[in-house]
């Protein structure tokens, strides 16, 4: 083969291959911690779909550092993510993980549990039953969307159940809430010392809400729950922390629309493809990601819409 006969297939076999990582500095994530409250860090994700660029990192992590240990708020979607957190954590305190929790089973919140101590890994009741039954086939699809950076990326369920409630752990005063909607268990963290709330997926600012799992009317009583919390700051599960409720405004904005759009397209008779073709309003039209979550959240709920139109 002729030398410019080889340069032009490397160029074909490159633009073949999936794109290498953003950063080739070792798979890794630059891991910014952020501190925005007396002993609250937040770790903030890109809005963008997961990818071959940025290795999953789409997610906000968390945590809070007591006097007697450390609170983790979701672990990533990878090991390395995993490993990586904590040892920003290292750079921040020595103080021990006290509690690593799991908000709820989608895979970019708990598949950097290998990294943490296994007795400190908790969730509620039907998120380690999401994660036992579903995680699996999560993993395998998560190396398909972000390849190598989920080498060695394994299941690790949490072995530990968190009650809903008040109470003190590591000295912070905390609050969890079992909320539903986003998943069939969506976990808030609220830390009253500071008067931060960690809502997870059940908020998402300037990024359209996923709906794989989604049940919209469970998912609006839920903000409502969170829109009555004397707050003062509020970390997301995407997008950026905001000193008011905004993000829950947004995101339910956008839910009732989506709710309603579907409804009214099931009632009218229309078909999927037609469905498919509703222009995005101008107040939704600069969310990250809106056009693509609108097709992905009319093929996971439009069926159950036509079939309930049928039945009336």
């Amino acid at each position: 083969m002729t030398p410019r006969l080889l340069a032009h297939a490397l160029l074909s076999l490159a633009l073949l291959l999936p794109a290498l990582p953003a950063h080739p500095n070792d798979f890794d994530y630059r891991l910014a911690p952020r501190m925005i409250a007396e002993g609250v860090y937040v770790l903030i994700g890109t809005t963008e779909d997961f990818s071959f660029a940025n290795g999953g990192n789409i997610v906000n992590s968390g945590f809070i550092v007591g006097p007697a240990g450390v609170i983790v708020i979701d672990t990533g979607p990878s090991r390395r993510y995993g490993e990586q957190l904590l040892a920003t954590i290292a750079t921040v305190t020595d103080r021990p993980i006290a509690l690593t929790i799991n908000t709820h089973h989608h895979p970019d919140h708990f598949l950097g549990n290998q990294a943490f101590p296994a007795d400190t890994l908790t969730a509620t009741p039907e998120t380690i039953r999401g994660i036992q039954s579903e995680g699996e086939d999560f993993n395998n699809n998560m190396y398909r969307l972000n390849g190598d950076w989920m080498l060695g990326t394994e299941v690790v369920v949490p072995g530990k159940t968190l009650a809903a409630g008040r109470t003190t752990i590591a000295g912070r005063a905390l609050e969890f809430l079992h909320l539903a909607g986003h998943t069939a268990s969506d976990l808030v963290v609220i830390d009253h010392d500071s008067g931060t709330v960690f809502a997870a997926d059940l908020v998402f600012w300037q990024r359209a809400p996923t709906t794989p799992h989604a049940d919209i009317p469970r998912w609006l009583a839920a903000l409502d729950r969170l829109a009555a919390i004397p707050a003062q700051r509020w970390v997301p599960g995407h997008g950026e922390v905001s000193g008011d409720r905004s993000p829950i405004r947004q995101t339910r904005a956008y839910l009732e629309w989506l709710a309603d759009t579907i409804t009214r397209g099931a009632e009218a008779g229309l078909d999927m493809t037609e469905m498919l073709e509703t222009p995005i309003p101008a107040a939704f039209a600069d969310l990250s990601l809106v056009a693509d979550e609108f097709r992905r959240s009319v093929t996971h709920l439009y069926p159950a819409a036509e079939q309930a139109a049928l039945e009336r």
